[in-house]
């Protein structure tokens, strides 16, 4: 049996239009192996565009 959250990466999403990191999930690597693409609320643009997968700033 797979222990908890085993495959499960934290990500970082990145508006498309102002570059504005505004949301972190988490995504299973074992089923979604391709960059993850949400529709969200952009605060910055107050409007709903498109979120692509981007990489952490540490």
């Amino acid at each position: 049996m797979a222990k908890k959250n085993e495959n499960r990466v934290r990500v970082t999403l990145k508006c498309t239009e102002c570059d504005s990191r505004n949301y972190r999930v988490e995504k299973n690597t074992h089923n979604t192996t391709s960059p993850l693409v949400l529709n969200k609320y952009c605060s910055r643009c107050q409007k709903h565009t498109e979120h692509k997968e981007s990489k952490d700033k540490k």
